[in-house]
């Protein structure tokens, strides 16, 4: 993995990074200001400062957002959770828990719920309640999409996954990120729907497009969309 950092007026530091894997440059912004685009292997590093100008506004508008995007009471996690923030005695355990339909945060009482602290037990909290819901939820999501098109894997399993929302392997065992419980079910649905192609093409080459286009004729137009979403609690870890 080759590697180039270059200053963007307005932003910064970009990282350009080149993986022998993408097809495609892709754009992203973490929760610490890292900028960062990833590149195929053959493409110049000119082309991805490029893209990084071409979008700079959006990457103005993310640093904006994320510099503000706390973790808040109230809060809709995923498709079934509220957050909520609960303040205990002194003495008293701090640990969270996540029930049917809330993940509760304890605080101290010298505690704020957007102390860093506080934060990082609301984002962990907030995870257990996304994967709870996506092995809820997904496989049979899956299962019923697999059976309307007729395609077959081998097994499924949900995962905090690192930049990808989903992953299948060569012997068709589909992976699906947690972090897909904080998409609209339209994105979800087109994820699962990759996957389901994968098992017959490994590849994202033109038999690839061909079988998952069959199944989502709009498979192209979200495809553009989604490379541009990242999880709503938090960004892709590191």
């Amino acid at each position: 993995m080759a590697t180039k950092q270059i200053e963007l007026a307005g932003v910064g530091p970009i990282t350009l990074i080149k993986r022998a894997g993408n097809r495609s440059l892709r754009l992203s912004v973490a929760s610490n200001g890292t900028i960062r685009v990833s590149m195929p292997r053959w493409t110049p590093y000119s082309a991805g400062q490029a893209f990084a100008l071409h979008n700079l506004v959006w990457i103005q508008a993310e640093l904006a957002k994320q510099s503000q995007a706390l973790l808040e009471a109230g809060q809709r996690i995923g498709k079934l959770h509220y957050l909520r923030f609960e303040q205990v005695l002194g003495g008293q355990p701090t640990t969270s828990r996540v029930t049917g339909t809330e993940v509760v945060v304890r605080l101290r009482p010298s505690e704020s719920s957007d102390s860093p602290g506080v934060q990082k037990r609301a984002h962990a909290a907030c995870v257990r309640a996304l994967k709870r819901e996506a092995e809820r939820l997904l496989p049979p999501r899956l299962q019923g999409l697999a059976a309307k098109h007729g395609r077959e894997y081998s097994s499924v399993g949900v995962k905090l996954l690192k930049r990808r929302w989903g992953s299948c392997d060569a012997h068709q065992a589909i992976t699906l990120n947690l972090f897909l419980m904080e998409l609209p079910w339209d994105f979800i649905d087109y994820v699962l729907l990759h996957e389901l192609a994968h098992t017959l093409e490994m590849n994202h080459g033109d038999g690839f497009w061909r079988v998952l286009l069959s199944m989502q004729p709009r498979a192209r137009d979200l495809s553009r969309q989604l490379r541009k979403r990242q999880p709503a609690i938090g960004v892709w870890p590191d």
